[in-house]
């Protein structure tokens, strides 16, 4: 194969090291979106390079040629592509184990949500808001149909009214703009490439900071929204929050434990300073990685249907079950007749 599946299996590295600086500089709507773009095109841009390599090493085996009933030529195959076979087989058990993680996440998460939605409907009510009596402060949201916002009377105490405003803000664009899809499509891309895994954290991260952008253009105080935030951590911390919490759920701590470094003050810091602007530079870079992954795989898939190609004619040049004629080794006589040892 040429240098083009080798960098479909690179591009997602110059991903991971830049994914936290675009999450902190660019909006975070746009980061979302694109980091959660980013991260299903190369996660399956990769998966496809490995399939490709692991395909070019199968067609190598005689066996499996004749269990095709001669439909390509393994010694073919075997004489025109580069890539060694002992790299095919590599991306084979590669894309064994990560079409396995993948699979055990897309489990996960499936029936994370199912019970969530599960959990919201047996919630007493049919309000959007749902008070449960808990000295520890403790706010989220829930998905379901429809989805629910849990506050914890802890957190109603430790917060003025003006602040109960924006706790829900908070939580209700969570349920808006669908926050979850958006870390669940980032941690499938993640088991299916483990080197994405640096963008998980970013996008829970970007998720939060757009639900506080949210949230400051409802109320019209950016200023209040950070000594929100900043109020609900210091209770939650206070009154030991965090105990059984569902998996799908969003909330105005973010997805860290209060005892944890996690992104709170960053967020707090970025709302007291005025609202990011798309930057040009950094949005070009992203979709110039983007057009290089697609190119990359047209090239790659191209590569592996030449080399189908070149092995299903040399089978049907030569059938299974027969040899190309005899070539004589250099130096020898084109008419040479070979003899029998000891004749």
């Amino acid at each position: 194969m040429r240098l083009a599946v080798y960098l479909l299996l690179l591009f997602p590295v110059s991903a991971a090291l830049a994914a936290r600086p675009l999450g902190e500089r660019l909006p975070p709507r746009l980061a979302t979106w694109l980091l959660t773009l980013g991260a299903v095109v190369l996660a399956a841009a990769s998966s496809l390079a490995l399939g490709v390599l692991a395909i070019t090493a199968l067609i190598r085996f005689p066996l499996l040629a004749r269990l095709a009933d001669g439909r390509w030529s393994a010694q073919v195959a075997q004489r025109h592509d580069p890539a060694s076979l002992s790299v095919g087989l590599l991306a084979c058990a590669v894309l064994a184990a990560t079409a396995t993680a993948a699979a055990v996440m897309l489990w996960r998460r499936v029936r994370t949500l199912a019970a969530s939605a599960a959990e919201a409907a047996c919630m007493p009510g049919h309000d959007q808001l749902v008070v449960v009596e808990d000295p520890a402060a403790e706010a989220y949201a829930l998905p379901g149909m429809p989805g629910r916002i849990v506050v914890s009377t802890g957190m109603l105490d430790a917060l003025d009214t003006a602040e109960h405003e924006v706790l829900l803000a908070h939580e209700r664009a969570h349920l808006t703009h669908h926050h979850y899809v958006f870390v669940a499509f980032t941690q499938l891309a993640a088991a299916a490439n483990p080197f994405l895994r640096p963008l998980v954290p970013t996008v829970s991260y970007t998720v939060e900071r757009w639900a506080d952008e949210s949230a400051a253009t409802t109320v019209g105080d950016r200023r209040q929204v950070a000594r929100t935030v900043g109020k609900a951590a210091l209770a939650a911390k206070r009154t030991r929050a965090r105990g059984w919490i569902p998996a799908a759920a969003l909330g105005v701590l973010g997805r860290f434990t209060p005892a944890e470094p996690g992104p709170v003050p960053r967020r707090v810091a970025a709302l007291l300073t005025p609202p990011l602007r798309g930057r040009t530079v950094l949005i070009a870079a992203i979709v110039a990685l983007l057009l290089a992954t697609a190119l990359c795989a047209f090239e790659a898939t191209r590569d592996l249907d030449t080399l189908l190609d070149l092995a299903r004619h040399g089978a049907a040049r030569h059938p299974a079950g027969t040899s190309p004629p005899h070539r004589p080794p250099a130096g020898g006589a084109a008419g040479a007749v070979v003899r029998p040892a000891g004749s």
